[in-house]
């Protein structure tokens, strides 16, 4: 009856179930980890979207910029005439400019200063595929005129939404100078850019005196529909000097990721908090399974000298090491969704949970799992029938 018994439960999972504390200690244990690694996962993730948000609301197919830029924050300005060069060409049927800068925001509400970006576009050839924004063109026409996204980190940079129920146009303080927020637009805060403004090319020329006229930040294209993309940047090429990229926006957006990701700390230091995540789990599922295999050598013995081989043992500690995933990663799955939430509601940041992120921490949780179990093996092959006497 024993044989058949062990034929249908694992026995080592049967041995475990029996000390409920030590399963509760690994089940929270895995959860600690996943809790960890979906943390640092999410906040990369979060940095990541929300950095990259900027590029999915521009109008345009091409994009010119400097080859010195890397990333919004630092972005390299260029001569306005190329973007005009550009336009001669065949199968171009716009060109629009971005000036973009960080400017010194006074918070209406209590008047303490914080960096935001300004966007200044003409409000001719609207740059950005936002409903919100191309509404109000008429409004940024006028000089000193801007428009608020009202999904900023509202408790640094005030709550201007509000205020600007009450007293339309509202006056504030960039750069120190006074202008009329006369509208509002959602494009959402980010790791660099706690809020934003979007003005008129002559108005942004006036918050930033410094700058010159001819020297544009960002030329976007807008290509014909029957046109070939290709073939226009093939020809762009030929004109256009070589400090000059052209891309399109699936390549600018991945320019900015590969910054955020590689050329600063801040991607490595989540990777870092992941691997941190993961070892912790490593380590304590191995001391489980370690001490479990060390309670029941002399059951593990018995086994072997009834003919059971060390693969059959070696896999059923691994059905034990995956169902300590499985039942690991439900409440490290449940606690950082729940932590999501409050991450999102607290930050504005975009830091929901993806399939793809769970996935990824279920696949790291096995491999954790099974992993540990592996350099708990060792243990069980020391197992020898002559150990029950």
């Amino acid at each position: 009856m024993f044989h058949q018994f062990f034929r249908k439960t694992p026995l080592a999972w049967l041995q475990m179930s029996r000390q409920k504390a030590r399963l509760l200690a690994a089940i929270a244990g895995i959860a600690f980890a996943d809790f960890l690694m979906f943390f640092q996962l999410g906040v990369r993730d979060a940095l990541y979207d929300s950095q990259v948000r900027p590029y999915t609301t521009l109008q345009g197919d091409l994009f010119l910029v400097n080859k010195l830029s890397d990333n919004l924050a630092s972005i390299k300005s260029f001569s306005r005439a190329n973007l005009y060069q550009a336009a001669g060409i065949n199968g171009v049927e716009s060109v629009s400019l971005l000036y973009i800068g960080q400017a010194a925001w006074r918070n209406p509400d209590n008047q303490a200063s914080r960096q935001i970006f300004v966007y200044g576009i003409e409000p001719n050839q609207p740059a950005f595929n936002l409903p919100d924004v191309n509404q109000q063109l008429d409004q940024l026409k006028l000089l000193n005129h801007a428009l608020f996204d009202r999904a900023g980190t509202l408790d640094q940079i005030g709550d201007v939404p509000a205020l600007l129920e009450e007293e339309n146009p509202l006056s504030v303080q960039a750069n120190d100078l006074q202008i009329q927020i006369v509208g509002l637009f959602t494009l959402g805060s980010s790791f660099s850019a706690i809020g934003s403004l979007i003005t008129s090319d002559s108005t942004f020329l006036r918050l930033f005196p410094e700058r010159q006229v001819d020297d544009i930040d960002l030329g976007i294209i807008q290509v014909n529909s029957d046109a070939n993309i290709e073939q226009v940047r093939s020809d762009l090429r030929e004109i256009l000097p070589d400090d000059l990229l052209i891309l399109t926006i699936d390549e600018f957006a991945a320019r900015e990721l590969a910054y955020w990701n590689t050329g600063s700390a801040i991607g490595p230091t989540f990777n870092l908090g992941v691997a941190i995540g993961f070892l912790v789990g490593a380590v304590i599922v191995y001391q489980i399974l370690y001490t479990d295999v060390s309670d029941h050598l002399p059951e593990y013995a018995t086994l072997k000298a009834m003919g059971y081989s060390d693969a059959y043992l070696i896999g059923v500690l691994t059905q034990e090491a995956l169902l300590l995933a499985a039942l690991g990663f439900v409440p490290g799955f449940l606690l950082s969704s729940g932590l999501y939430n409050l991450f999102q509601s607290a930050t504005l940041l975009p830091i929901g949970m993806k399939l793809s992120r769970a996935i990824t921490v279920l696949a790291l949780t096995m491999i954790m799992c099974v992993g540990a179990g592996a350099i708990a093996l060792r243990k069980l092959q020391q197992a020898d029938p002559a150990d029950i006497f």
